[in-house]
């Protein structure tokens, strides 16, 4: 696995942030997931304060809706993290929850075409160009950054269904996948990927729940809900969801066989009440 990711708990409070971040990076891990999910938190405000407390470790957006996001807002917005921070940030965009996205009155019919426009309009302008697009959802009439990076951050995107995921490989720099997929699974989503275009350069990033334990009670009590509920988001039977939960001796070959499926990054999502000593503690079996 090239990279190691930690993502920051949604529902953990947003003051944790900054010295979670410090934590991860001096416990080693390559990056920082924030999530931006409708009530919780703003990823670009999350994503700036992660970068602000650290120095090294790369800081990944997963995921801001498009619907909820002007192209050229956000690419300004990025560009702002880019320049002060470069190198250390990935644009992840998605599609949005369509129940959340309705709730907000942000719902759009056309979501494929918008999820694709705004990714050829925000690296446009974060290459530095003038962009004029006038797409089926997007429209941009010769707007230029005046302050591009100097490093332009790579774009990735949350995704789930077939046509996505062709649509991730063809525009996109890397592929987010949701957790609870196990091999088979990647290795099919990532098919739909290398249809769309997407080379050996293309990421291919995969989040997991993760919960040390050698106690299944306790593992149960713990994880027992999310785990549920994700499964029943996947369609899929709890037992047959694949996660990080469990002893840690397990590790190594579950991120072995997600490493073979063609995985190049794994974010671990860490629950229960000591989230650093689970990282921690995962590192050390594999290794790092």
């Amino acid at each position: 696995m090239s990279r190691i990711g930690v993502m920051f708990d949604r529902d953990r409070a947003p003051e944790q942030l900054p010295a979670f971040a410090t934590a991860m990076e001096e416990a080693g891990v390559d990056d920082l997931w924030v999530v931006e999910d409708l009530g919780w938190a703003g990823s670009m405000s999350a994503a700036a304060l992660a970068l602000a407390a650290t120095s090294r470790i790369r800081v990944g957006i997963g995921i801001a809706p498009a619907p909820l996001r002007n192209p050229a807002l956000l690419a300004m917005e990025l560009a702002m993290l880019a320049r002060v921070h470069p190198g250390r940030l990935v644009a992840g965009l998605g599609h949005g929850v369509p129940e959340w996205m309705r709730q907000v009155g942000a719902e759009r019919k056309a979501k494929l075409a918008l999820l694709e426009e705004t990714v050829v309009a925000v690296r446009g302008l974060l290459n530095g160009e003038t962009v004029t697009l006038h797409g089926s959802e997007v429209h941009i009439d010769g707007v230029k950054l005046v302050h591009p990076p100097s490093v332009v951050p790579p774009i990735v995107t949350g995704v789930v269904k077939p046509r996505s995921l062709e649509l991730s490989g063809r525009v996109a720099d890397g592929t987010i996948i949701a957790e609870g997929n196990g091999p088979a699974q990647l290795a099919a989503s990532l098919a739909h990927v290398r249809r769309g275009g997407g080379g050996d350069d293309h990421e291919a990033i995969v989040f997991a729940l993760l919960h040390v334990s050698d106690d299944p009670a306790e593992t149960a009590d713990v994880t027992g809900d999310l785990v549920r509920t994700q499964a029943a988001w996947l369609g899929v039977e709890p037992a047959d969801l694949f996660t990080l939960i469990g002893p840690a001796a397990e590790t190594p070959a579950k991120v072995r066989a997600i490493a073979d499926a063609g995985m190049t990054s794994l974010v671990l999502r860490p629950l229960g009440a000591d989230p650093v000593g689970q990282v921690r503690t995962t590192l050390a079996a594999l290794g790092r």
